[in-house]
């Protein structure tokens, strides 16, 4: 099941429901995505249809309670970074005011000078402390901030610095979520090309380590990392500008576009 949240045409109230194909299809019972995480029903949608083209999706989950990023997750990552293979996950927090809409633009403060994009795979929390489903996250990073803060608050976790979406797909209809190819693009020049394979610390193994100081809530999100490609790391380095087109794809899960304001 694909678990979206959207503004039907002509606008109006956001609603809450199921894409089937070409369709999305509302929650008669007017539940919320973060309902349908909290409870794990599975009923399928018997309200309004429209035409998936015609609605404009938003975050699934608006304001997640927690975001939690993990750094250098990919062994090729962690390479194109000079780094070294971590021991534990690295882990940061991106507000839940940095949630944003998959096709949201993003803006920076006047502060950043070097933005930069970072396509993950994230895992969205569901009860009782377990993965209910997968999404595709931009982990938009400040480049200039992250390099001299210690802390990655300000750099990770400004607003609006992660859209995410386009939608919730359910692990059920995921498979395996460490085979799975992720691909990001800028301007239409494919940046980063990998699989979910290349993961250090795979998705048990994170929800793990955090699960062990943390209560995890219904619609948190973990973003599990970013491959080799991004924009710090070109020879020369290539940051986002105004204009910019930013698209991400996972296998299963669809794709996310958005610009640079």
């Amino acid at each position: 099941m694909r678990l979206a949240t959207f503004l039907p045409p002509g606008g109006g109230a956001p609603l809450a429901g199921e894409v089937r194909g070409d369709e999305i299809v509302a929650f008669a019972d007017g539940s919320t995505v973060l309902d349908r995480l909290a409870s794990g029903d599975r009923t399928p949608a018997a309200g309004d249809s429209f035409a998936l083209g015609e609605v404009e999706l938003l975050a699934p989950v608006a304001r997640p309670r927690a975001i939690f990023g993990i750094g250098l997750n990919y062994a090729a990552h962690v390479r194109e970074t000079g780094g070294v293979l971590p021991e534990a996950p690295i882990v940061f927090m991106k507000l839940p005011s940095s949630a944003a809409a998959p096709n949201a633009p993003i803006g920076a403060p006047k502060v950043i000078r070097r933005l930069d994009y970072e396509g993950e795979l994230a895992a969205v929390m569901g009860a009782g402390g377990e993965v209910a489903g997968y999404a595709i996250a931009d982990d938009v990073s400040a480049r200039d901030l992250q390099g001299r803060e210690p802390q990655w608050t300000r750099a990770k976790g400004f607003d609006g610095s992660c859209p995410y979406g386009p939608w919730i797909t359910t692990a059920d209809d995921v498979g395996d979520p460490h085979d799975l190819a992720l691909r990001t693009w800028v301007n239409g020049e494919l940046r980063q090309d990998t699989r979910t394979s290349d993961l250090i610390f795979k998705v048990p193994e994170l929800v793990a380590f955090l699960r062990e100081t943390i209560t995890l809530e219904p619609g948190d999100l973990i973003l599990t990392g970013t491959p080799s490609g991004v924009g710090m790391a070109l020879d020369p380095p290539q940051f986002l500008q105004p204009g910019d087109t930013i698209r991400i794809e996972i296998e299963r899960l669809g794709a996310i576009e958005h610009s640079v304001r």
